[in-house]
């Protein structure tokens, strides 16, 4: 959406500050950064600000914000890092550290959000003037801060149409049926959700929701949601939509669909020699490959397996006989939660004798630059966590997912991908990383599958993928679903300032 909206719409209006607080997890801080981007691009009247909270919840998260300097970044935006919080304990990964560390920075905030304020009443033609908060989906107790500003806020979901649906559906049952959502996690029930078509298995909830300690949170973020002034979420009308329909009934705020939202490419969050040197080796190995016969295995910047779990792939990729790419993290010691870690050598991990066997077909490496890889003609199949944003790379790239959800609301969303949509199949859809044991382990036979149904050249899945692939970039051309719900978003921001 490079095309400008202002001359359209917002000739001889004021210059405005839009302020963007992610959730400090890599996931998040990209939908913010990429959103953020998007409104600098619409409108030449429009500056972004995009605060960090501090300490972030994993190195990666760390090294991508370190990256966004303003030689990386679009004129009119900054990527702000707010005072680390040393005393909040990041290994709590529980909804119950994200609200302490949302509260303990609010004065961080309010600091800066002044300054915007004192700036703009100093040089009120030359300095943008606050227009208001995008606030993340699970820090939206933040929005006591655009009551005291006197502006308004919306809410951005890294998340899609359909789990937004979910957040109000569960909310409901809570609040007004009584009922105990935790007791869903080892259930045999199915539930009913407006944004779903289907029923889907109460086991395929967000962990948010099994968990007592953080399930207030959860709730609380679903009640906040229908007071604020908008829901901005990274998709697009074409994928979701009977869950953007669902969320379009009067009884919520407005609904923009602005996606897919997804990191550019060569926008690389590590720009170290070694990284570049890895990243050309994975490419040149790509440019040999023969078009769409790699399998590519990723599972996200909080995805690893144990010593077990990581033989049953190797022998399934053995056993099918695909070429394929793997990137594989070493897990952090059971019971700490932390992100993964690099291997110093691949062979105390995998089956003896397994990388000499397979060097002719296949690379194991240690970090990937997922949106180049989903990207290059080699690929035929990506075996993923199905994090939304990877969820939304594939599309947007064409290629088919086989599903492997870990933590979070992947399992919800490998449900969407492979019952709702057909976009997906399945290698599991209710697997759940516990990071206080090592889980069940998938088999080879199961991945064996997967692995071969995703590489099938003329499935049903790969055209259904390579057609939505095609509607999910028209969406962000000029007409196109997202490109019209942006302008009635920026015409909403702006409309206080005519």
């Amino acid at each position: 959406m490079n095309n400008s909206l202002a001359t359209k719409y917002f000739l001889g209006m004021k210059k405005v500050e839009v302020v963007f607080i992610p959730l400090p997890a890599m996931g998040h801080i990209i939908a913010a950064v990429e959103m953020a981007k998007l409104f600098v691009g619409s409108d030449d009247r429009i500056s972004a600000s995009v605060l960090v909270m501090k300490p972030a919840l994993d190195s990666t998260t760390t090294k991508y914000t370190e990256s966004l300097t303003a030689s990386t970044l679009p004129n009119r935006m900054r990527v702000v890092d707010l005072p680390s919080l040393e005393h909040t304990d990041v290994r709590n990964t529980s909804a119950s550290w994200m609200a302490s560390l949302a509260e303990a920075q609010k004065p961080h905030v309010k600091e800066f959000v002044s300054k915007i304020k004192a700036q703009s009443e100093l040089s009120p033609h030359e300095s943008p003037q606050l227009a208001g908060f995008v606030l993340d989906t699970f820090v939206l107790g933040m929005n006591d801060l655009a009551a005291e500003f006197g502006v308004p806020w919306y809410v951005f979901s890294a998340s899609g149409a359909a789990f937004i649906g979910s957040m109000l559906y569960l909310q409901a049952l809570h609040d007004e049926q009584k009922a105990d959502l935790p007791e869903y996690k080892d259930s045999d029930a199915e539930l009913e959700i407006p944004s779903l078509v289907n029923r889907l298995p109460a086991k395929l909830l967000p962990s948010m929701v099994f968990k007592r300690e953080s399930l207030p949170h959860f709730l609380g973020a679903a009640r906040r949601l229908k007071h604020a002034r908008g829901i901005l979420i990274n998709t697009f009308k074409e994928l979701e939509s009977h869950a953007i329909n669902s969320l379009s009934n009067g009884e919520i705020p407005p609904v923009y669909p602005l996606g897919p939202i997804v990191r550019c490419k060569g926008n690389s969050y590590d720009v170290g020699s070694n990284i570049i040197n890895d990243y050309k080796e994975i490419m040149q190995w790509l440019d040999d490959q023969p078009p769409c016969s790699v399998v590519f295995l990723c599972f996200g910047s909080w995805g690893s397996f144990s010593i077990d779990q990581v033989k049953e792939i190797a022998y399934a990729l053995e056993q099918c006989g695909h070429r394929f790419l793997w990137c594989l993290r070493k897990p952090p010691c059971k019971g700490k939660i932390e992100s993964p870690s690099d291997y110093v050598n691949f062979q105390e991990i995998l089956p003896e004798g397994f990388l000499d066997r397979s060097v002719k077909i296949g690379k194991v490496i240690k970090w990937a630059p997922q949106v180049e890889i989903l990207g290059h003609k080699a690929i035929g199949g990506f075996v993923s966590h199905c994090g939304w944003n990877s969820t939304l790379e594939s599309i947007l790239s064409g290629v088919p997912v086989a599903t492997w959800p870990l933590y979070g609301e992947q399992q919800f969303n490998a449900f969407e991908l492979v019952i709702e949509l057909g976009l997906a199949v399945e290698i599991k859809i209710d697997s759940r990383r516990d990071f206080s044991k090592d889980g069940i382990i998938v088999s080879s036979d199961d991945i064996k599958r997967g692995l071969k149904l995703v590489m099938e050249p003329d499935s049903e899945t790969r055209k259904k993928v390579k057609e939505m692939s095609q509607l999910s970039r028209k969406a962000l051309m000029e007409d196109g679903s997202s490109y019209s719900a942006l302008a009635r978003l920026i015409e909403d921001i702006m409309g206080n300032y005519k």
